[in-house]
């Protein structure tokens, strides 16, 4: 039985848990929060990730640490590292932090991203516009997930608004892409250099928040060896340790690097259920060094993300193949507060499922691209 500490207390590090505890490990989440919804199943050490104090005593208590947040801050995974093992490392971490850093990894592993460019000035924003020119995207170097830290360039009037609400901070302009769709590619590496991946799951967002997950897909056998590749490439380069999600824009029949996410990801939740081995028991089983588990598809799975607040979950579970994740937060605008699992042997079944769902609950909205997807 081993003790894993886990850097922040979200629905990440309480599903963690959840999928650690049968294999009899125990867990310790460190968060600033009184209250983070991982400590209903995990003890919970309040403490701010910069209190060295508190962190010695972390340090203490556990064998290995993790994070389930890749805005940790990077110098406390690097300190961690003198007192007891972090994986992944500080060195991935810090790389994923900031999407220079990020799409400059891309490139140089050979995977094709949008156009990009260092913004730190109002006149660097023009240069780079000019360059890459418009759409595009102004985003954050760091700091920014779930479409916070970002804008959409259209026209040379936005330049300057733009600058004014994001200027301040190093900035990263990225071309604008037409996507066909969006899709992600969840992989894990062990400490012994074992590697497996999921399926690639095809993703669908609402106002930059991700609303729906769909695996496995049909017909994209070749840009799933290639997404594949990429990952390989990526945890080999990083010698990166854990799970990771690799979100991908296909566009074209080509695929462009968006984001690495350095932890479990919230397109891989459907994993749970859809799988013999998940996603965060997986992730469990590479930091302690154990064997992975089975990553093939079990039929074929939908998860439909809950924002703000939860549904009525009636409608959902008299699904068959139906799960329901409440991960206790309460409710908030743009918060995400719990997600639904079905699972079914065909498509067919599947999209059926899904539109008796739509209905009950009025979020045909939701459904409807899942369901096209589906045929």
């Amino acid at each position: 039985m081993a003790t894993i500490g886990i850097l922040g207390g979200g629905q990440l590090a309480r599903m963690l848990a959840l999928a650690g505890a049968p294999l009899g490990h125990r867990f310790l989440v460190v968060d600033n929060a009184e209250d983070p919804c991982a400590a209903q199943v995990a003890p919970l050490l309040h403490a701010d990730w910069r209190d060295r104090d508190a962190l010695v005593e972390f340090a203490r208590r556990i064998d290995v640490a993790t994070f389930d947040f890749e805005n940790v801050p990077a110098e406390t995974a690097h300190w961690l590292t003198g007192h007891v093992a972090v994986f992944p490392n500080p060195e991935a971490l810090a790389t994923a932090q900031d999407r220079f850093l990020e799409k400059t990894l891309f490139t140089g592993a050979g995977i094709g991203t949008p156009a990009f460019a260092t913004v730190d000035s109002l006149d660097d924003l023009r240069d780079a516009c000019a360059r890459i020119g418009l759409p595009a995207v102004l985003k954050t170097r760091r700091l920014g997930y779930d479409g916070k830290g970002q804008c959409v360039l259209r026209e040379p009037a936005d330049i300057e608004r733009a600058w004014q609400r994001l200027g301040g901070v190093p900035l990263i302009l990225e071309a604008f892409v037409p996507f066909d769709c969006e899709v992600s590619v969840i992989a894990v590496r062990s400490r012994s250099g074992e590697f497996r991946h999921y399926p690639l799951t095809r993703n669908w967002h609402r106002d930059g928040i991700l609303s729906a997950s769909l695996a496995p897909l049909e017909g994209f056998v070749e840009l799933e060896q290639r997404a594949i590749a990429h990952a390989r490439e990526l945890a080999e380069r990083l010698d990166y340790v854990g799970v990771f999600a690799l979100e991908l824009f296909v566009h074209g029949g080509q695929l462009l690097a968006n984001e690495m996410a350095p932890r479990v990801h919230n397109s891989g939740h459907w994993t749970i259920e859809g799988t013999a081995c998940s996603q965060f028991e997986n992730h469990v089983r590479a930091v302690l060094g154990q064997p992975l588990g089975d990553t093939a598809a079990r039929g074929h799975s939908v998860m439909l993300n809950w924002i703000g607040e939860l549904p009525e979950a009636g409608p959902v579970l008299a699904e068959p193949g139906a799960h329901w994740h409440d991960y206790g937060k309460s409710p908030r605008a743009g918060r995400k507060v719990g997600h639904a699992t079905l699972c079914a042997d065909d498509p067919a079944t599947l999209a059926a499922m899904l539109e008796r769902v739509g209905r009950a609950l009025g979020r045909a909205e939701q459904v409807a691209p899942v369901i096209a997807a589906l045929g």
